[in-house]
């Protein structure tokens, strides 16, 4: 087995395993938060979390494929330390932004329904 091919290996497994551990920690702790946005309406919060997480899942994993077809083949184990730990760091980086991304828009969707009168139905 090449050295590249396990160090591809690697990176998938890593980057599926921290996505799907960010994402199960992101929904189950996010839950009160958009119960919070959603102004206590918890069936909306959790469809809102539920699509989330789905989201959440399909972007990173197309991400990290993607991220894939850029690579050279590693050279030694140094390289392929280094080929490894670059990209695991673009997944992190990306995770990140997304996650602040998302909690701005939620911020301000919580400032829009708070400040809106309730109707009445």
């Amino acid at each position: 087995m090449s050295l590249t091919l396990i160090v591809y290996l690697l990176y998938l497994t890593l980057s599926v395993l921290i996505t799907v551990l960010v994402g199960k920690k992101l929904h189950r702790h996010g839950r009160p938060f958009l119960i919070d946005v959603f102004a206590g309406v918890e069936h909306t919060a959790d469809a809102i979390n539920q699509l989330l997480l789905v989201g959440f899942y399909l972007t990173n994993i197309a991400f990290v494929l993607f991220q894939m077809k850029t690579w050279n083949a590693a050279a030694d184990w140094f390289d392929g330390l280094d080929i490894l730990t670059y990209k695991l760091g673009v997944v992190l980086t990306t995770l990140g932004i997304m996650h602040f991304f998302n909690v701005f828009v939620l911020l301000q969707v919580r400032r829009a329904v708070h400040t809106t009168p309730l109707r009445k139905t």
